[in-house]
C-alpha cells in the first residue's frame, strides 16, 4: 500500500512515532473526512475485502463504506505507519436487546503500552480510542463509554450505560469476515436493507444523508430537509462527503 496516499486522504502527515497521540490523531481525520456508507448496496456493488480493492475504494475512488471497508482499511495504514493492529469480530446490539450474529462487526485492537479499541466504522461511536483494560467510564465526545467483561473472555462496550456490541478477544484476519459482509450486502434481513446511508463526523456533530434527506447536527441542534432532485442529492454527496457518483443510489 502506499502509506502517503492514504494519509494525503485524510490530510494528516506521517506520524513517526506510533504513540497514541498519533493513533487518536488519525482515528479523528478518519471519522472526519471517509465517510460510514452503504452506498454499494443501491449500486450494484458488492463488498470486496481483498486488501487492494479496500484501498482503493477508501484512497483512490475517495468512498467511504461497512465497517469490514472502513476498519480493514484504517487498520491497514495503521499497519503501515508501525502500529500494532489485530482485527476484532464483534455482535451487534439489535434494538429487540439480542445480539446479531457472529462476525457481525469488524473493529480493531491496537497495543502500545495497553491495549486500546479503535473503531472507525460503526457510524455514532467513541471519537477517540477506547481503553480496553479498564472498566471505568471513559468520556468521549460522543458520549460515556465503558468496557465490561462478558461471558467467554469476550467484553461488552456500553455508550452511556447501553451495550452497543460484544468483541470477541481473539484476533480475525479480514477473509473471516467476508461471508457476512456479503450477507450486508445482500440479505433483505441486514440492517442496511431499509435504504442508503451516508455519515460523517463533523467537529462537534454529524451529518447525513438518508434516502433523499440531509440531516445535520451540531451540539443540540438538529436540521433535516429533503432533497428535492437527483441532482440536489448528487451534489450534496459531493458538497457533504467528496462523494462523486454517477446516479443516485435507490431503494427501488
Amino acid at each position: 500500500m502506499d502509506v502517503e496516499d492514504y494519509l494525503r486522504r485524510l490530510e494528516a502527515v506521517h506520524p513517526g512515532v506510533p504513540g497514541l497521540e498519533a493513533l487518536c490523531e488519525l482515528q479523528r481525520r478518519h471519522l472526519e473526512r471517509v465517510p460510514f456508507e452503504n452506498l454499494g448496496r443501491y449500486l450494484g456493488e458488492q463488498v470486496d475485502l481483498d486488501e487492494k480493492a479496500l484501498l482503493d475504494k477508501v484512497v483512490r475512488r475517495r468512498r467511504g463504506g461497512l465497517c469490514y471497508e472502513l476498519n480493514g482499511a484504517f487498520g491497514l495504514l495503521l499497519r503501515g505507519v508501525g502500529f500494532d493492529v489485530r482485527l476484532l469480530a464483534g455482535r451487534v446490539m439489535r434494538r429487540d436487546g439480542g445480539f446479531g450474529p457472529p462476525l457481525d462487526h469488524l473493529a480493531l485492537r491496537v497495543d502500545l503500552d495497553e491495549p486500546w479499541l479503535v473503531d472507525v466504522g460503526f457510524g455514532r461511536f467513541s471519537i477517540r480510542p477506547l481503553r480496553l483494560a479498564t472498566t471505568e467510564e471513559q468520556p468521549d465526545p460522543a458520549g460515556g463509554f465503558t468496557v465490561l467483561p462478558a461471558p467467554h473472555g469476550d467484553v461488552d462496550v456500553l455508550c452511556d450505560g447501553n451495550v452497543v456490541y460484544r468483541l470477541e478477544a481473539r484476533p480475525r484476519e479480514l477473509e473471516d469476515f467476508q461471508a457476512m459482509a456479503w450477507w450486508h450486502a445482500n440479505s433483505p434481513a441486514s440492517p442496511f436493507a431499509h435504504g442508503p446511508t451516508c455519515s460523517l463526523v463533523r467537529p462537534g456533530g454529524r451529518v447525513t444523508i438518508a434516502g433523499a434527506r440531509l440531516i445535520e447536527t451540531e451540539r443540540e441542534t438538529r436540521t433535516e430537509r429533503v432533497l428535492e432532485h437527483d441532482a440536489e442529492v448528487l451534489a450534496a454527496y459531493r458538497e457533504h462527503f467528496g462523494v462523486v457518483l454517477d446516479s443516485v443510489p435507490t431503494a427501488g
